[in-house]
C-alpha cells in the first residue's frame, strides 16, 4: 500500500513538472513570437458595441434642425402676441387711470365697471399666457418623441446589417469617460438619418 501511494506521488509530481514546462514552454514561443513579429501577445477584436455623441446628432441631423427651428418659431409667436396684449392693456389701464385722476368718469359705478373689465382682462391674458407656455411644453414634448421615434426606428434598421450587440448614447461626453473613435459611429448614422429624411420630405 506504501508502494502504490509512493508510486502514485511520483507520477503525479511528473505530471506536474510536465505541465510546468509546456506552459512555460509556450509562454517563451509567444515571447520570441513577439519579439520576432513585433506584435501583442494579445490580439485584440473590435466587439460589437457602438455609441453615438447625442449632440453632434442633434446639431447635424436635419430634422432635429426643422423641429428646433419650429419650436423656436411657436415661442417667438406666442411671445409677440402675448407682448403686444400686454401693451394694449397697459395703454388702457394708463388711459382709465388718467380718466380717473381728471374726474372723466360719469359715474362712480361707471368707473367700477371699467376697472372691472381691465381686471378681467389681465386675468385673461396671464391664463392665456399660461396656456401658450403649457401648449409649447406639449409641442415640445411631441417634437422631442418624433425625433426619439425616427432615431430608434432607424437604428433597428441600421443594426440590422451592422449587428452591433450594444449602441450607447453619449451626451457631451456623460455617458463615457472614454472610448476609442472607432466605435463612434455618429457621422455615419448622422449622414444615413439625413439621407433617409431627405428622400421623405
Amino acid at each position: 500500500m506504501k508502494n502504490l501511494s509512493l508510486i502514485i506521488n511520483a507520477v503525479l509530481a511528473v505530471a506536474v513538472i510536465i505541465l510546468f514546462v509546456l506552459v512555460l514552454g509556450n509562454k517563451s514561443n509567444i515571447t520570441a513570437n513577439q519579439l520576432a513579429t513585433g506584435k501583442n501577445a494579445i490580439n485584440y477584436t473590435k466587439l460589437p458595441i457602438a455609441y453615438i455623441n447625442v449632440d453632434s446628432l442633434l446639431l447635424h441631423y436635419q430634422f432635429a434642425k426643422d423641429a428646433n427651428e419650429s419650436l423656436i418659431r411657436k415661442q417667438e409667436d406666442s411671445r409677440l402676441k402675448i407682448n403686444q396684449m400686454a401693451r394694449q392693456l397697459q395703454g388702457e389701464m394708463s388711459d382709465f387711470q388718467r380718466k380717473l385722476e381728471n374726474n372723466a368718469f360719469l359715474s362712480r359705478d361707471r368707473a367700477q365697471q371699467e376697472q372691472t373689465r381691465l381686471q378681467k382682462k389681465q386675468q385673461d391674458l396671464q391664463e392665456m399666457d399660461g396656456n401658450l407656455s403649457k401648449q409649447l411644453v406639449q409641442v415640445q414634448q411631441r417634437m422631442s418623441e418624433q425625433l426619439r421615434d425616427t432615431i430608434n426606428t432607424f437604428m433597428k434598421e441600421y443594426n440590422k446589417d451592422h449587428k452591433y450587440q450594444l449602441i450607447i448614447s453619449n451626451t457631451s461626453n456623460d455617458n463615457i469617460l472614454y472610448a476609442d473613435k472607432a466605435y463612434d459611429i455618429t457621422t455615419e448614422v448622422t449622414k444615413l438619418l439625413n439621407e433617409r429624411f431627405a428622400a421623405k420630405r
